[in-house]
């Protein structure tokens, strides 16, 4: 079995949380950033609004090809207010967690294929602490000046990005090659999703779905 290329990229993620320094308030209200998991590739978008709201949507994406999770987090005045998360696939799995402003849990559910479950605290802690993490996560990741960005290959190394406009991405040509071979064996045009910092470009993703068409918009958040 052929061995995922982005294994090897845990000391870039290193440098990219690392690089640069930067003030919350100079950054724009909408952004996209992400990193490499142990097992896949997570994206973050992030909309931070003057009445102190933040709302985060994580994708992570595993190496395997398995079924994609989505996350969506919103605090509000700096206490996490609500967690959503789906799974998708052969075995959905949606969350639902709403929590008042003291924290306490408001509404829980659990939507499985078929049926309903509870949560235990233990279940619902997690949850709250994860969003915790990721909140901090991206606070790093924007606070380096570490970019999302995703688009549609070209052979000649173009990227149309799905924001608008054309990018030529200065991947090393081992990734190059990767890219190239993905679109030849899926037989059709792939979409790439990498990451811009001051300390170099890694990519992440490259999938034969179409990437822009699920790319979180500004007014979705």
């Amino acid at each position: 079995m052929r061995q995922h290329p982005f294994t090897f990229s845990a000391p870039f993620l290193m440098l990219l949380m690392l690089a640069g320094c930067s003030s919350r308030s100079t950054l724009p209200d909408f952004t996209a950033s992400g990193y490499l998991a142990d097992r896949g590739t997570v994206r973050i978008w992030r909309k931070d609004n003057p009445n102190h709201t933040s709302h985060l949507v994580t994708v992570y994406t595993p190496f395997t090809g398995g079924s994609s999770e989505t996350t969506d987090y919103l605090w509000q005045q700096e206490k996490l207010i609500s967690v959503e998360r789906h799974v998708k696939g052969d075995h959905p799995d949606d969350v639902t967690l709403r929590f008042d402003q003291d924290g306490s849990l408001s509404f829980m559910q659990r939507q499985l294929e078929g049926r309903r479950e509870a949560l235990s605290p233990d279940d619902v802690a997690l949850y709250q602490f994860d969003a915790g993490r990721m909140l901090k996560i991206s606070d790093d990741l924007l606070e380096g000046r570490v970019w999302l960005k995703q688009g549609h290959w070209s052979p000649s190394g173009t990227v149309k990005l799905c924001k608008g406009g054309e990018e030529k991405p200065s991947f090393d040509p081992f990734f190059t090659r990767y890219i190239t071979q993905h679109q030849r064996e899926s037989g059709k045009p792939v979409s790439i999703s990498w990451l811009e910092a001051p300390s170099g470009t890694q990519l992440i993703l490259v999938s034969a779905d179409d990437q822009c068409a699920t790319e979180p918009q500004e007014a979705d958040l």
